[in-house]
């Protein structure tokens, strides 16, 4: 500085006296000073205060003095480093209170504690069964005891509950409350074990407006359905012979003498032949033949109906003649009953019709339906309830009628299937039905409900059923080709011994027969075949070819010793010898 000073009068002389002020000259060598400076706003930082994440603790510290603790702590939050100085300084270590407790887990050290075993194993059972937990670690807050391990969202759901635990489900409905008043000193609120629940209705009714939108849809249906069902086609009969009565004014009705058998006797031929030939064929039929039945008693008429809606009635001695043929149904014809006297009989058609007819003139006596298929019908064998008869239906009823009235008097529904065939046993105080769901019940007349239940495994449908001569069997057609053979006294055990086979009816409901003295069954078959078996042994004795189709229908004659009659789908009546 002194050299810059010294320099100040180098060069200088008199001349210069006046010049600048030394101090301006110098200026610019003087240091700068820090208010005019822009250090402040342009400093750079180059190492800033940070803290390092190695240097922190971030373990919950325990005053190892604390006597209790009101969580679970980790271990290595509770074996951590005391903070602070230590209570013997020992520069060279880093020895802790707790450094004399040895780990005795690969986890750490476990101290003895107890633990409810209750708990333990609800949640074990709860972990087990629904997938969830209680989280057993605990950190000390208020959390703890609400956080789950496992499935979380059921855990959510269900709202944590245990297996020991039941909780109401909103989506369930609340069970019923009854309306309860058990103070008996009440006499006329009383209630007892009878009450209904609260809010129950026992007489449901609809709406004003739920009532008109049913009306409609009657309607519809009612228009949608078939206008002519309830108008029946007109009945009619033709008369095939010239002359209705004989020389002496008999009608054809009337048992003849002199056709050199018996027709009154009541009593079966004492011994039976089986048929050898083809006596006679009865044509008229333009279809098959659904059944035939022999008049009552005397057997000296045959009625038959058939698929081309007729029903005819033909002569068995003689001329072997058609004498009647009956028109009524608009559809096939399925079934046919006598009356006792064989002064009317029944006929059941697809038409949803049952009629009652007079046998000799002809006359349709009255019409009855259940707007239900029948396909079987029966006139009660009593002479003090000719006046009813019973149906079974598509609709598995069982309907009786009253013919007088013709109003439905009872109704027997508890087949599961179709009813086939109706049979009256034990002195016409009791009938058997058969149906669709292979099932056979026993009824009591007049009581609508089966006293007797026969269904096993191994049944088959049963569409075609005989009650013996002596009326102690009921021989069965079985759809798995046998016939099945059925006490019809007390038990209605099925006869394992006997039991009929060879024959081929599956699908069809061929009928069958015994001989008159009952040393025979005869059956029809599918492929047209008629088959005769031993009774005793259940040996088949006999079999030939009877119709080119099904061989639908076959009647021992009950007077005659070796003569059958045979029903085909060929629309063929045939009478064998």
């Amino acid at each position: 500085m002194a050299s810059l000073v010294s320099l100040q009068g180098y060069g200088s002389d008199s001349n210069n006296s006046d010049f600048e002020d030394p101090d301006e000259l110098l200026q610019h060598l003087r240091p700068i000073e820090s208010v005019h400076t822009s250090s402040q706003q342009l400093q750079l930082i180059v190492t800033p205060q940070v803290t390092s994440t190695k240097e922190l603790d971030d373990r919950h510290h325990i005053d190892p003095l604390t006597k209790e603790i009101h969580y679970n702590p980790r271990y290595d939050e509770l074996y951590a480093p005391v903070l602070g100085p230590t209570t013997k300084p020992q520069p060279q270590t880093t020895t802790t209170t707790f450094d004399h407790i040895n780990k005795n887990t690969l986890a750490g050290h476990v101290e003895p504690a107890h633990f409810n075993d209750f708990e333990f194993e609800s949640q074990r059972r709860t972990f087990t069964t629904y997938g969830y937990a209680v989280d057993p670690s605990v950190s000390g807050e208020p959390e703890d005891g609400r956080k789950f391990i496992g499935d979380v969202g059921t855990a959510k759901e269900t709202s944590g509950i245990t297996v020991f635990e039941t909780k109401h489900k909103p989506d369930q409905p609340q069970k019923r409350r009854r309306d309860k008043n058990d103070n008996a000193g009440d006499i006329d609120g009383f209630k007892g074990p009878w009450a209904k629940y609260q809010g129950e209705q026992t007489v449901m009714k609809p709406s004003e407006e739920e009532q008109q939108a049913l009306d409609e849809i009657l309607a519809k249906r009612q228009k949608r359905g078939k206008q002519n069902d309830d108008k029946p086609i007109e009945e009619k009969s033709l008369l095939h012979i010239k002359d209705a009565y004989d020389y002496q004014g008999r009608p054809f009705l009337h048992i003849p003498q002199d056709v050199g058998v018996n027709l009154k006797s009541p009593d079966p031929p004492e011994k039976c032949f089986m048929p050898k030939k083809m006596i006679h064929t009865w044509k008229g039929h333009t279809k098959g033949v659904s059944a035939i039945r022999w008049f009552p008693s005397s057997a000296h008429l045959m009625l038959s109906c058939s698929m081309d809606t007729k029903i005819k009635i033909w002569e068995v001695y003689n001329n072997r003649r058609c004498i009647r043929t009956y028109m009524g149904h608009k559809q096939a014809v399925r079934d046919a009953c006598f009356d006792n006297d064989g002064k009317q009989f029944l006929s059941a058609g697809y038409d949803r019709f049952i009629k009652l007819w007079d046998t000799e003139t002809g006359d349709c006596i009255n019409r009855f339906t259940s707007r239900k298929i029948p396909y079987c019908v029966k006139f009660h064998p009593d002479e003090d309830k000719q006046n009813l008869f019973v149906a079974g239906t598509s609709d598995k009823k069982i309907v009786c009628w009253d013919a007088r009235s013709g109003e439905i008097v009872q109704e027997y529904d508890r087949h599961l299937g179709a009813v086939n065939t109706i049979t009256f046993i034990d002195e016409n105080r009791r009938f058997v039905s058969t149906s669709d769901d292979k099932s056979l019940r026993v009824w009591e007349w007049d009581i609508p409900v089966d006293f007797k239940y026969i269904a096993d495994p191994s049944m088959h449908s049963m569409p075609a059923v005989t009650l013996s001569p002596n009326k102690k069997w009921l021989a069965c057609q079985s759809m798995d080709n046998r016939i099945v053979i059925f006490s019809a006294l007390d038990r209605f055990k099925m006869n394992r011994k006997k039991e009929f086979t060879g024959h081929m009816v599956a699908g069809y409901a061929c009928t069958l027969d015994f001989s008159p003295d009952m040393s025979y069954l005869v059956s029809g078959d599918a492929d047209g075949k008629a088959y005769v078996w031993d009774w005793k042994t259940t040996k088949l004795y006999q079999k030939w070819k009877a119709h080119d189709d099904v061989c639908i229908g076959i009647l021992w004659h009950p007077h005659e010793t070796s003569k059958i009659a045979t029903a085909g789908w060929d629309g063929l009546i045939k009478y064998w010898d």
